[in-house]
């Protein structure tokens, strides 16, 4: 049957549903006696228990303006089950036929798309939320919201089930919510709360929201979340209910190494397995043995040729995904940066061979604990304020982590303890604190005094040394205010020369650092185009070296100053434009010169259209630093992604996105002096729903001219990856991979070609 036919018969079945159920203030949930059928997860609201369920539409518009009222009706059902939350959506629409629906790869449900969200706190606070979105053709985005950053993480996954409808007049969506992926305190918790967000991609994107106060000068998206109604006695029903999943997965490997030394071939069977326990509400229990991480993602590439400091990348495997936000905030703050990652950066850990995690969390508390093995194969980093130096890690180590944090109202305060043992007594401690005070609707003050010893050291080489033991600490305080007319973040730092952290992030030390980002909010504009919103920027950024002997960095050294001002404003098609003029300055060695910097920059990022769905792209141009040879020039860096989707016969749909990243800066004579550049190409034939075809090539080069002047000898490094793979995925519970990876490098002419195939069960 057509969906043009199918459409008129669902939705006559359909309509007594809204017709005969009581509307709700609040977003209330209808408890299933015993006996009563739970709804198949369809997407069809014609399940004799929707009839009775209350109805929710109090909505309201977030986005473009918001307090507006919402122009598309949207109503929210909950039913409660033995054993979950389902949710009932029905999405209105004037114009159906322009309901924006690709199919797309989990944690890909973005702006471009119409869908629904559900965002739920069980701990009712509001500082965190699970959230779920679901498109229009049934992908599913998941993760954490964190109301301290303001900042989402589609990491984390839960095992939903979710189903969508096409209907002649919109759509409508199931969404089932096992209470064993909810984390609660076992007693005295808060009311649970909920908020229903609804996007339509158009010209002008709109963003309805059912948390009809939420308005866009508070602190966090998630700081308006509403009680979800009816759940009654819930809590006391299943808070002692346990539940266990298992998931054992299966690799098999063939593996082609070839380099000067000639070449290697292995063949090997991996047998690995997951276990998550939740003995009751308020604990968790992980524990990993031989995970295969091989097929996670590439990391998208990042110019890395002219820097002097190791960049960080985003965690994507599941073990360390679990209760994220009680390991500690993991997204960068406004001004970019992210402090947090000098506590605990789980990409530290490299091949875990065993893992074991207990989280529990309560009403007013809340702490991890992990200890694993980690095989090795990453890096040690050692900053410094000019540079951070990197070796390789031993074989094997013993990484332990520990965080407990206690929410008193308004303040928040948190203490953890992190370890890595090498063995052969190279070790590195770290134990601080970290906290958060609300002050009021409109500021908010963080910071966090971390302390350190290690035994671990690295000489000029790379290579590990054992010295007497080196202590060192790094303090931090932020504050951050919000509301109708401006926005600011000001914060202040000092990271002594010998802090370290092997299980965290440490990419510069010996530093004093004040810096500060103000928003001064002009509101609506017309000034060639309708701008929904308009503001004017300012960044300040002073850093300045301590005394480092061992080095021989003498105190009080500018290393960088900035002055940037600029604007952002945001227009039809979800574009936000910004730009400013960079009055900088930069030292690029201790005691060499300081350079006057002066750039002009520009940005865009937009949902064009449905074929081309996603644009950004950025660009910095003026004069330059070139970190190696200690000078500037004219230069360039620039950013490019796009994300195109299109439907092909037979019910297929094809992503691709690209990735260019450029970078170059000018010698003295006119001529390029280094030329840094990357590009990802991502490929994605959906097949169905459940099986897609993914094709991913990589590849990076930095050259640099021969320079006598500034004993700089000529550079020629590239590297490439591909990677071609078929995966049939049914939510979390059943994950079936084939593929084969390649990868190049040179100089060193290294090669490496893997088939692999990977199963994943879930019980």
């Amino acid at each position: 049957m057509t969906l043009r036919l199918l459409g008129p018969a669902l939705l006559a079945l359909a309509l007594p549903a809204w017709g005969n159920a009581p509307e709700s203030r609040h977003p209330t949930a209808l408890r299933l006696a015993p006996g009563d059928a739970a709804p198949v997860i369809d997407g069809r609201l014609d399940d004799p228990a929707w009839q009775h369920a209350p109805v929710h539409d109090r909505f309201a518009q977030f986005l473009p303006a918001d307090k507006q009222p919402a122009r598309w009706r949207t109503t929210v059902q909950v039913l409660v089950t033995d054993d979950a939350l389902v949710f009932g959506i029905r999405a209105w629409d004037p114009e159906p036929a322009r309901i924006r629906a690709p199919l797309a790869r989990r944690d890909q449900v973005k702006a471009d798309q119409d869908y629904v969200a559900v965002f739920i706190d069980p701990v009712g606070h509001r500082r965190t939320a699970q959230f779920t979105r679901v498109s229009a053709a049934g992908a599913i985005e998941d993760g954490l919201y964190a109301a301290e950053e303001d900042t989402e993480d589609a990491a984390p996954d839960f095992n939903v089930e979710a189903a969508t409808t096409r209907l002649p007049d919109g759509y409508s969506v199931e969404l089932r919510w096992p209470l064993a992926a909810l984390r609660f305190p076992h007693t005295g918790g808060a009311p649970w709360r909920v908020m229903v967000t609804r996007n339509i991609p158009r010209e002008d994107r709109t963003l309805n929201v059912s948390a009809a106060a939420l308005t866009k000068d508070g602190l966090s998206f998630i700081a308006e979340l509403e009680p979800l109604d009816g759940l009654a006695d819930l809590v006391e029903q299943v808070r002692e209910r346990s539940f266990i999943a298992f998931r054992p997965e299966l690799t098999l490997r063939s593996t082609r190494d070839s380099d000067a030394d000639g070449t290697r071939r292995t063949r090997k069977a991996s047998l690995g397995a997951e276990l998550k326990w939740r003995p009751r509400a308020d604990w968790v229990i992980d524990a990993t043995l031989n995970p295969d991480f091989s097929q996670v993602e590439l990391d998208a590439p990042q110019l890395a040729g002219n820097t002097r400091f190791a960049l960080s990348v985003p965690e994507k495997r599941p073990f360390f995904l679990e209760s994220a936000d009680v390991v500690g905030p993991t997204q960068p703050d406004e001004s970019g940066e992210n402090r947090s990652l000098a506590a605990f950066y789980t990409r530290a850990i490299t091949d875990p061979a065993w893992g074991l995690r207990a989280t529990w969390r309560g009403a007013t508390a809340e702490a991890t604990v992990l200890n694993l093995r980690d095989a090795g194969g990453g890096q040690v980093l050692r900053a410094g304020a000019f540079a951070t130096r990197s070796g390789l890690q031993p074989a094997g180590s013993q990484a332990s982590f520990a965080r407990g944090r206690l929410q008193m109202n308004s303040l928040g305060l948190a203490g953890l303890v992190s370890k890595r043992d090498f063995g052969n007594g190279l070790t590195t401690q770290v134990v601080g604190s970290d906290g958060v005070w609300r002050a009021g609707d409109s500021d908010q003050w963080r910071g966090h005094l971390l302390l350190s010893n290690t035994t671990l050291a690295l000489d000029e080489d790379g290579e590990l040394l054992s010295v007497s033991r080196q202590r060192g600490h790094r303090a931090w305080l932020g504050w951050h205010h919000s509301d109708a007319d401006w926005i600011a973040n000001v914060n202040v730092e000092e990271i002594s020369p010998r802090f370290a952290n092997d299980n965290g992030f440490v990419n510069q030390s010996g530093v004093r650092r004040a810096s500060g980002l103000a928003y001064l909010r002009l509101g609506p504009r017309e000034l060639l185009v309708d701008m929904h919103e308009s503001e004017l920027t300012l960044r300040l950024q002073e850093t300045r070296t301590l005394a480092d002997p061992l080095l021989g960095v003498a105190a009080g050294q500018v290393v960088d100053r900035l002055v940037q001002p600029g604007f952002w404003f945001a227009a039809a098609r979800n574009t936000g434009v910004w730009g400013y003029v960079g009055l900088d300055q930069h030292r690029a060695r201790s005691g060499g010169r300081l350079h006057q910097a002066r750039t002009l920059a520009l940005g865009l990022e937009s949902n064009p259209g449905e074929l081309l769905s996603f644009l950004s792209a950025e660009i910095e141009w003026g004069r330059r630093l070139d970190v190696d040879a200690d000078r500037v020039g004219t230069g360039l860096q620039a950013e490019l992604e796009a994300k195109l989707r299109a439907p092909l016969p037979g019910g297929l749909w094809l992503e691709f996105e690209q990735r260019l990243g450029l970078g170059w800066v000018d010698g003295p004579d006119g001529r390029r002096a280094f030329t840094d550049r990357s590009t990802q190409s991502l490929v994605v034939l959906h097949l169905s729903p459940r099986d897609s075809l993914r094709l991913i090539s990589q590849q990076g080069r930095f050259t640099r001219r021969a320079d006598a002047s500034v004993s700089l000898a000529a550079e020629d490094g590239r590297n490439r990856q591909a990677a071609l793979m078929f995966q049939h995925r049914v939510g979390l519970a059943r994950i079936l991979s084939l593929g084969l990876n390649r990868a190049s490098e040179r100089p060193g002419q290294a090669r490496h070609r893997e088939l692999f195939a990977k199963a994943t069960l879930s019980y």
